[in-house]
């Protein structure tokens, strides 16, 4: 565990002073901030409120969700040049390098929200950010929504052996935040789809974000005029459940398949591609 531990921290530090994950760091944070720079005086509706208000909370959470896909992205290239293979031939190496990879993803995406939530509460009006209630609130809506994501994250890493696969994995997960309410409330959309919105983590974050930092009037577009604390911690707990359980039994399943002759294999068919 305390192996796990170092190499964690290690990892998210090595990612703010290599340049081209520094950039990575930076970009899409600041990326998120210009399109709330151009929403913040678009109001929804007769509602009074601005679409930047509403969708800033949105964005931390759909940002949250994303560390799920970054351990799969992570997972599956480790996997793919034989960094897991090596950490299988270490006692307890397996373990210690899940732990380390979700103490170097969590931090980086601590980071990354902070990089994009300190100026965004500057240059985005109508934020409830003066009480400790919205701290916590956030606070325990973002450590429940990454015990939610980054274990089904690294079951998704192991389904795939190549990091061209991840495309099968980020193109459904776009599709799912175009109706989780980011951008636009997801009261503006069909039933149908609120319904299946509401069965993934990505709208769930969101609300739980939007409870913490906005005001209560804006409580009044939301699915029942309600933040639905319950059903948040319900939601992201049953899918916190699921990947904990289910996580370690398909790491463990992969890490035995794992050899010598597949890392060869994947690297010489990386090589092809490239020649």
């Amino acid at each position: 565990m305390m192996a796990g531990w170092s190499r964690g921290l290690i990892e998210l530090r090595q990612s703010f002073t290599n340049g081209a994950e520094l950039w990575a760091h930076f970009f899409w944070p600041g990326l998120m901030l210009a399109v709330m720079f151009f929403l913040r005086d678009t109001a929804f509706e007769s509602t009074g409120l601005l679409l930047g208000t509403l969708a800033l909370p949105s964005v931390l959470g759909m940002n949250a969700a994303f560390g799920m896909v970054s351990m799969s992205q992570q997972l599956t290239a480790d996997r793919e040049d034989g960094t897991l293979l090596r950490a299988k031939a270490t006692p307890n190496g397996v373990r210690g390098y899940l732990v380390g990879k979700i103490i170097s993803v969590s931090g980086g995406l601590v980071a990354d929200l902070t990089i994009f939530l300190i100026p965004g509460m500057l240059i985005i009006p109508g934020l409830a950010v003066g009480s400790p209630g919205s701290w916590l609130t956030l606070i325990w809506v973002l450590a429940l929504g990454m015990v939610a994501t980054l274990p089904i994250g690294a079951v998704l890493g192991s389904v795939f052996t190549s990091a061209r696969g991840q495309g099968l994995i980020q193109l459904p997960i776009l599709g799912l935040i175009a109706i989780s309410g980011v951008f636009y409330p997801i009261t503006s959309l069909p039933e149908w789809l609120q319904g299946i919105a509401q069965v993934f983590p990505f709208y769930w974050l969101g609300l739980g974000m939007r409870s913490a930092l906005l005001p209560d009037a804006a409580v009044a577009i939301e699915i029942g005029q309600s933040w639905r604390h319950l059903e948040t911690i319900g939601v992201l707990g049953g899918w916190a459940v699921l990947g904990l359980v289910v996580a370690p039994i398909v790491l463990r399943r992969m890490a035995r398949r794992e050899s010598g002759s597949s890392v060869a294999a994947r690297r010489e068919k990386a090589l092809q591609r490239i020649g």
